[in-house]
């Protein structure tokens, strides 16, 4: 316990799924977590499970942020709406907001197509969300992060990249493995100042947006059976499975760990 102690993490796509999950098991571990999202109305439930869980007090800041605290000596959770997309956003948010020691950059989108199915919107979009939207991170936050001495960056790449090449994946393992590219860069280029970066490759893990995408097809129960034979494991991976990886991290049980891709994916790259 109290793993993250003293420390402050800014999570990126917090208010569902893997972002969630991270935010609260930092908390758990005694970190001042900033849980953001661009999709405001999802926060107010991550604040209301660790309310419920802790015994938190709430308060509300000036710039609309709400926190939730246990005690001066454990973690709680600040959120924040933000969108990773908009540069000013994101220079606004390193300009109000404490320094992190740990940032989790997990937004991103997947695109479901191969090459002939991304019109060069998509492309642009993929591109924006999974790639820029890290760059502007690294820029606005790694100067305060080495100046306070150094820290852990965790980002969201995903099995299907360099690891392997998934079917209908194009853009989004495109990108993907952009983002090993990023993490490995960063990580040399950092190493000597403190900073850790180190990329985390999911497999098919549960959450929101693939049930979203398992019933845009319309066969819901195909899809999801699809999804799952595809794991020798038989089944999807769990977020908290993820966060548990992402804790590791961030937190200095990794500390001579930097530049690697680390796969969690139920054995799927194995076959």
């Amino acid at each position: 316990m109290n793993r993250l102690l003293g420390k402050r993490a800014l999570v990126t796509a917090a208010g569902q799924g893997i972002g969630r999950a991270s935010a609260l098991a930092m908390a758990r571990e005694g970190a001042e977590v900033w849980a953001t999202d661009v999709d405001e109305a999802a926060l107010p439930s991550l604040l209301a499970e660790w309310e419920a869980e802790s015994g938190t007090a709430r308060a509300t800041g000036t710039d609309g942020s709400v926190t939730l605290a246990l005690q001066p000596d454990k973690g709680r959770i600040v959120a924040r709406r933000l969108d990773v997309l908009d540069p000013e956003a994101v220079r606004a948010a390193a300009r109000e907001l404490p320094a992190p020691q740990v940032l989790f950059n997990c937004a991103g989108h997947v695109h479901h197509g191969t090459i002939l199915d991304c019109d060069e919107e998509a492309w642009d979009f993929s591109v924006r969300l999974n790639m820029t939207a890290m760059y502007r991170m690294y820029r606005a936050f790694l100067p305060g992060m080495i100046a306070n001495g150094g820290g852990s960056i965790v980002n969201m790449a995903s099995v299907a990249s360099t690891v392997i090449a998934a079917p209908n994946r194009f853009v989004y393992g495109a990108t993907k493995a952009g983002v090993i590219g990023l993490t490995k860069a960063v990580a040399a280029d950092f190493v000597g100042q403190g900073i850790r970066c180190n990329a985390i490759c999911p497999g098919t893990v549960e959450s929101p947006s693939l049930e979203q995408r398992m019933r845009r097809g319309g066969d819901y129960d195909a899809a999801r059976a699809a999804f799952i034979g595809r794991q020798p494991m038989n089944r999807l991976g769990r977020p908290e499975e993820i966060a548990a990886l992402v804790l590791y991290l961030a937190s200095d049980e990794s500390s001579y760990t930097t530049g690697t891709e680390h796969v969690i994916d139920g054995g799927w790259s194995n076959l």
